[in-house]
């Protein structure tokens, strides 16, 4: 008996403005049980240290993925033909207690883990990368990092506290959750607290690629250079909105010029394709900054495209039988 799976509702079935408020308008439903992927979101902004807004950021995400069909035409990928999805909701974190929150954000991925479940979410400020990862390593063992952000978030402290949106590669680090010769950082850039603020990952053999040397460049060469190094190790791509220029994503809590452009972040998660990936996330859009809406938009195709490279996904050649 062939297995059925999920569907986003389509457009003609229901107007796009109309339907579900999930993710693609596929079905929702209480858990991860029986899935292969699911969207999940975490609305948190009580991390953020500049401008708040993130705690938005999931309601919104789905609000504008309501255009996106299921088919991806530039790269044959057939996500709902291959996998089993829903819209697992969201993760009730403390909106008045961060620590606390981080608790209730990893035990709410341990038992999304236990399915089998790979978890995609819509954030929410960095933060939570933190608290997943820990639950990654209890399910996986260290893993590799795509981490696309135009910071570091390696901040020891922020205003003395070791939990914070500038912190969570600190401290999954701290507690050996990743890979130290299988991370790659892409996209930093702007100012710094002193010249070495990019070096404190490449001395513990991580690969930092500032924006400046994005410029003007495909980013296919890079990473295809992220696939050889990575290999076959379970790798967490963890992709922060203001990776991508303002001029892309000015819906965002920590803008910097100069960043990357949305087809070069197509190229970085449409080149994690026969990657191990057992996670990604997609954070720190902020609604109030944008009241168009782009940025939403943008960062709901970033999350489709990461669920058309997960492993298990039928391709298909574009413009083949």
């Amino acid at each position: 008996m062939s297995r059925r799976f999920n569907q986003p509702l389509g457009g003609n079935e229901m107007p796009r403005f109309g339907g579900p408020a999930t993710m693609m308008r596929l079905p929702a439903q209480d858990g991860a049980d029986g899935l292969d992927a699911c969207f999940v979101g975490v609305p948190m902004d009580i991390g953020t240290s500049n401008r708040p807004g993130t705690r938005l950021g999931p309601r919104q995400i789905r609000d504008e993925s309501r255009m996106i069909r299921p088919y991806n035409m530039a790269t044959g990928a057939a996500p709902f033909d291959s996998l089993q999805v829903a819209d697992i909701g969201d993760v009730p974190i403390n909106t008045f207690d961060l620590k606390k929150s981080v608790e209730i954000i990893a035990e709410h991925y341990r038992a999304i883990l236990a399915t089998g479940a790979i978890p995609l979410t819509m954030g929410g400020d960095h933060t939570l990368t933190w608290p997943i990862l820990r639950a990654m390593k209890e399910r996986h063992g260290p893993v590799a990092l795509i981490h696309v952000d135009a910071h570091a978030d390696i901040n020891d402290t922020m205003f003395g506290e070791k939990v914070a949106h500038g912190c969570p590669f600190r401290r999954a680090w701290e507690e050996g959750c990743l890979i130290d010769d299988r991370v790659f950082q892409i996209g930093l850039r702007g100012t710094g607290y002193s010249p070495e603020d990019f070096d404190w990952g490449r001395a513990r053999g991580w690969r930092v690629v500032q924006a400046e040397e994005c410029w003007h460049r495909s980013l296919v060469p890079l990473m295809e250079e992220v696939r050889a190094r990575i290999g076959d190790a379970p790798v967490y791509l963890s992709f922060d909105i203001d990776s991508l220029d303002p001029a892309f994503a000015p819906g965002t809590g920590t803008v910097e010029p100069g960043g990357l452009t949305i087809w070069q972040g197509y190229e970085i998660i449409r080149g994690c394709a026969g990657l191990n990936l057992v996670g990604c996330d997609l954070v720190e859009v902020s609604p109030p900054f944008d009241p168009s809406g782009n940025t939403a938009l943008v960062a709901a195709n970033l999350l489709y495209e990461m669920l058309c490279a997960l492993p298990g996904v039928k391709r298909r050649v574009p413009g083949g039988a």
